[in-house]
Formats: structure tokens, sequence, C-alpha cells
């Protein structure tokens, strides 16, 4: 018997009930990634690409102390609105669920909450990583450690471009997490459909990752994957464009002190600023492109499992 306070949406738990596709998605791009009321104009585009696919979508929050497996209307709404809300990760997701509190969950406390509830898909934006400096500051996110023990497939554009991706990339190997990019050989850098990085595997189709996904399991190899679905072309923003303005946003940051948490939503903002506004239009439609191809894998997945009984 457990005592953990987990409600599931009437949606969620009917498709899980009635052993339908689900799609989990995170709830920081809520509480701080926009404001409203654009914030949840976006969560329920998102959430209608995730039906439009084939699947359910399941936004993941804590709200009153209770973790929420899919949130109806009136309670997304609520958490658009909601102010001071935590950012929660691994290392506090226990404590405010324990707490009574109200919390937006990272991609790490997405994952473990949609494992909590057997959803084995997620798409989000884009993942931390391994900060720029972190030789210094030894700030790295943890969604790397979360992705080499929690098995759940996350969908995203690559790491966010404000990282340090070449280290990224070499932690996510050195924990044993496959990282494939679909349909092209580079690997995406969040608002820029390519980089100079090589993707170290690629899979083209939603059928194969989720082939993978279930081998994976088979031979009880711990943790997920990450799939790196490149922003579409037509709303990228070429990295070399992008680069000067980072760097730019980077140094604003190191001059104000900015540091932890802090560090990525300050960043996004000023790039936000100095693109005009570009970077969050692109934030969307990357987001968007990922839902739907995370219900299409979970779907190929949802059946994959069906026909072999496992």
């Amino acid at each position: 018997m457990t005592t953990l306070p987990l409600l599931r949406s009437a949606e969620v738990a009917a498709a899980q009930a009635a052993g339908k596709p689900v799609v989990a998605l995170e709830s920081t791009i809520i509480t701080h990634g926009m404001p409203y009321p654009q914030n949840l104009e976006v969560a329920r585009q998102v959430e209608n690409d995730v039906r439009a696919a084939g699947a359910t979508p399941a936004t993941i929050a804590v709200m009153d102390g209770t973790l929420h497996i899919g949130l109806d209307d009136a309670r997304l709404e609520t958490l658009a609105q909601a102010k001071s809300v935590a950012k929660l990760s691994r290392a506090d997701i226990a404590a405010c669920i324990a707490t009574g509190g109200t919390g937006a969950t990272t991609v790490a406390a997405t994952m473990i909450a949609a494992n909590l509830a057997g959803i084995a898909v997620f798409a989000t934006g884009g993942i931390g990583g391994v900060h720029r400096g972190a030789e210094n500051s030894f700030d790295i996110s943890a969604d790397l450690m979360e992705l080499a023990q929690t098995p759940v497939t996350v969908v995203a554009a690559g790491a966010k471009a404000i990282l340090d991706v070449d280290k990224t990339l070499e932690v996510l190997e050195t924990q044993g997490v496959p990282v494939i990019t679909v349909g092209q050989d580079s690997f995406p850098a969040f608002w820029s459909a390519t980089s100079p990085l090589k993707a170290p595997l690629r899979l083209d189709t939603a059928d194969a990752i989720a082939r993978a996904h279930h081998m994976r399991g088979e031979m009880g190899l711990p943790g997920g994957q990450l799939v790196a679905n490149p922003i579409p072309a037509q709303d990228e923003i070429p990295a070399a464009e992008l680069a000067p303005i980072i760097a730019q946003a980077q140094s604003d940051a190191d001059a104000h002190g900015i540091r932890g948490k802090a560090v990525t939503p300050y960043l996004l903002q000023r790039i936000f600023e100095l693109t005009n506004g570009r970077s969050l239009t692109a934030n969307i439609a990357l987001v968007r492109n990922n839902a739907r191809l995370a219900a299409q894998i979970a779907s190929e997945l949802n059946s994959l499992t069906r026909d072999t009984g496992s």
C-alpha cells in the first residue's frame, strides 16, 4: 500500500485503463517559460498536438501536495496563473509534496513522475546539461543523471543551446544514455536544426525508437533514451546568428552574478530580449514538434508492448 498522493486526471486514467498511449509533459514551461495567458494557450496547443497524433497528454505538476499526472483544464488554468511556483527537480520534489507545496516539474522531476505513473514517453523542449564554465562552477543539470537511471524516453530538440553541448554529450556518453537524433547525422542545437556536433546515434522512425526503448527494457538496462528531434527548418534561428547573442546573454549573467537554478531562466529571458521574441516563437514550434513525435513513439511502443505481451 502506498501513501504517495498521486492523482491521475480523468482523461489519463481512462486512457491507461483502456491500454491507450500516453505522453508526459512537463510544467515548468507553463510557470517559468512565458507569461499568462500565453503560457496557457501554448500548454493547450501542445496537449492538443499530442491528442491529434493519437495519444493522451499528461501534463505533470505538484499542486497543494498532490502529484498530478494530467491536469484538467481548470487545474491547467490555475497553474498558469499561479505565483511563486517552485521549480522542482529530483532533489526537492519529495519535500514539496510532503509539505503540501505547489511546484512545476523540470525534465528530471517529470521523468520520475512519469515512471511512477507507468508512462514511458515524455516530450519537452530541451534538456538541461553541463553549463558553460562548469569546470569552475560544477553546474551540471540533474537531467543527465535522471536519463541514466529512469526508464523514460525523452523527446527534446537536443540540449538547450545556452549550455556546453559538447560536454553535455560527453556526460551522457559516460552515463550510458542513448542519444538518438531523428533523420539527420548532426546533433540539433535547440533553436537551430543543426550543429557541428555529430549525433551519437541516428534513427529515422518512431517505430525504430520505440523498438530501441523496448529492447533496453528486455535487456534490463537502466535509464532512458534522449531523442533529439530537430526543430523544423522553417522555424529555426541559424546557429551562426545565435552564437553572439548567447555569448552576450552569458556575459550579462556573469556580470549580474546569476548562479544555480536562476541561470537558465535568466539566459532564456535575455535571449528573448536580444532576439526580439524570436527565440520564444522558435521554442513554441520545437515543443509542439516534439509533442507530435512523442505521441507517435508512444503509440508504436504501446503496439509493440501489446504484441509482445511485455
